[in-house]
């Protein structure tokens, strides 16, 4: 029984190291990011208020929802939205730990986002549309969830040439196009959104429904 129970105690304490470590890798990691992912400007393009309610798609971890947070205020509200559910885990844990209560963890689908109709004010799809199976769809969704006015933005990374067809990029002439066929309004798109030296290239553009 002893041995049982010693076993136990140190499995638990593993556990928790791996966890509190994995926690703090994440901070290092977002740090680092944000010297080159210029995440104030992607939060200006979503053109938030205090009380606004605002979908990070695709929002893995947090990196935007828990600055989002911030944007929309007590009495607004961020859905944070994935398929990966120890991703969205892992965001609740956090979110708990900064007291960031206006931060909803919702489990989407491969092709629906599980968003309600008609009340989001904004939605950011950051490095995550390249992954949607079927970005038509996944674009009905969110264009039917946004209000009147309400901005899509989407930041991604571009192909590295006009030839290449990778699993990780997207062109921004393709998703201004499924934008357009969708309804969406182009406010406007900058395909050198992020340039750095020896990295890659990426593209934001910011749709609105009218």
């Amino acid at each position: 029984m002893f041995f049982v129970c010693a076993t136990l105690i140190v499995l638990a304490f593993s556990t928790l190291y791996s966890f509190t470590n994995t926690l703090r890798r994440l901070d290092l990691v977002e740090s680092e990011r944000d010297q080159w992912q210029r995440p104030l400007d992607v939060l200006r393009a979503l053109d938030l208020h205090e009380g606004n309610t605002v979908v990070d798609l695709g929002s893995g971890s947090g990196y935007f929802a828990l600055k989002l947070s911030a944007v929309a205020g007590a009495r607004g509200q961020v859905l944070a939205v994935d398929v990966r559910k120890m991703s969205l885990f892992f965001l609740w844990t956090r979110s708990l730990l900064r007291d960031q209560r206006n931060i909803h963890v919702v489990v989407g689908e491969e092709d629906n986002p599980g968003l309600p109709t008609g009340t989001v004010d904004a939605v950011l799809i950051c490095n995550a549309y390249h992954e949607f199976s079927n970005p038509g769809l996944m674009l009905n969704h969110t264009f039917r969830s946004l209000k009147p006015g309400g901005h899509l933005v989407v930041v991604d990374r571009a192909p590295h040439s006009v030839q290449a067809e990778h699993t990780h990029d997207v062109a921004l002439t393709i998703v201004v196009s499924e934008l357009r066929d969708k309804g969406f309004e182009i406010v406007s798109h900058d395909g050198h959104f992020i340039d750095r030296p020896g990295g890659d290239l990426w593209w934001l553009v910011i749709g609105r429904k009218p």
